[in-house]
């Protein structure tokens, strides 16, 4: 029992230091085509300078070390057991009676902990410089109205309602809306005041609308109430929860949101009737990324723990990059049908890692010989 434990320490300290290499190494990769990629788009940008897009650049490092992490996992703990059986001392251990799953038990844990790590800590720190990344890209890189122009410029919006027109839900619609100077202002404005059972009590029909702290302010607002006349034009005032910030993180990634703020943001969108399928499912991504950093390694276990002594070596670590692959494909596969609601959320966040861990898990028995 000491040897194993001896033995699983030993194992650990050398899967963490070819990880935290591997991960390194992959992530100022990516980052360096990423920066070339936007010193290409900055050569038209007279405004955009080399520190701009070196900085731009650099926030966005840990996004992408979260996103290569898992592949880190994979590749480094494949050199790592590949290295540990090349030197005989796996072959060693098997041979005096310790089993596959007692010295990878401390490998699988430092891996799903740094898993959680990355989900708990990391994540916070990549979703603010990853905002301050895009909000640089917006200013400086893009030339387009942002993410409202890319929605029409349209809004809809669904919230709860206690005014004196209603106790019930507030349908909002509004068109030519603008975001300038932390300000959101829209044209032709609809509400349409409904009670607990979707029925309409009353429309307000107003010209221009301005969000403000708490509220709406209506301006040249006609309430039409069904079987009256409309009432004269007016201006009036609609509380909400909403705040201008919250409507442009609707529209942003979330990959911009830390994942302690998702719940509450999630729960705001659906009262606010914006789609929040993108933040849920990123959300359960972030839950399930610890299992499949420990799923990773448990594959690279089962592709690279082959004696060299019986040859195919080189296919089995080929193996195990197209099951890297393959598990890449699939988690794409299954996010696209989240995003569409075919597949519910949960099963799109957590089948490939799932699927992953049965597929290693295969592997290690059939290594075992049972």
């Amino acid at each position: 029992m000491t040897a194993a434990i001896t033995l699983s320490r030993y194992i650990a300290r050398q899967f963490i230091a070819i990880l935290a290499a591997m991960l390194l190494a992959l992530s100022c990769l990516i980052s360096l085509f990423d920066f070339i990629e936007l010193l290409r788009r900055s050569s038209s940008k007279p405004d955009a300078t080399f520190g701009l897009v070196l900085e731009i650049a650099g926030l966005r490092l840990p996004f992408v070390a979260m996103q290569i992490l898992p592949f880190a996992v994979l590749l480094g703990g494949m050199i790592c057991f590949w290295r540990l059986t090349r030197s005989s001392e796996l072959i060693v251990a098997r041979a005096s009676g310790i089993s596959a799953w007692e010295f990878l038990a401390a490998p699988t844990f430092c891996a799903m902990l740094l898993g959680a790590l990355a989900t708990t800590a990391v994540s916070p720190i990549s979703s603010v410089m990853l905002t301050r990344a895009e909000a640089l890209e917006d200013v400086y890189l893009r030339t387009g109205g942002g993410p409202l122009a890319l929605n029409g410029g349209q809004l809809w919006l669904r919230q709860s309602d206690q005014t004196l027109i209603s106790k019930g839900v507030a349908i909002i619609h509004a068109l030519r809306v603008r975001l300038q100077d932390k300000t959101l202002t829209a044209r032709d404005v609809s509400v349409f005041h409904l009670d607990d059972n979707d029925h309409l009590l009353a429309r307000v029909e107003a010209s221009q609308a301005t969000l403000v702290t708490g509220a709406w302010t209506l301006g040249n607002a006609r309430l039409i109430r069904p079987g009256h006349l409309p009432e004269p034009a007016t201006t009036l005032t609609l509380p909400t929860d909403l705040t201008v910030a919250r409507v442009q993180e609707s529209f942003a990634p979330p990959d911009t949101l830390s994942v302690w703020s998702l719940p509450g943001f999630i729960a705001l969108l659906d009262r606010s009737g914006f789609s929040s399928i993108r933040h849920r499912l990123h959300f359960q991504a972030l839950l399930a990324l610890p299992l499949l950093a420990g799923t990773m390694s448990l594959v690279a276990a089962g592709f690279s723990m082959r004696p060299s002594r019986r040859g195919g070596v080189t296919r089995m670590i080929g193996g195990g990059v197209a099951a890297g692959f393959v598990l890449f494909v699939i988690s794409k596969v299954a996010e696209e049908f989240g995003q569409s609601g075919v597949l519910p959320v949960v099963l799109a966040a957590w089948a490939p890692a799932a699927a992953g861990l049965m597929l290693a898990v295969a592997l290690l028995l059939h290594m075992e010989d049972g």
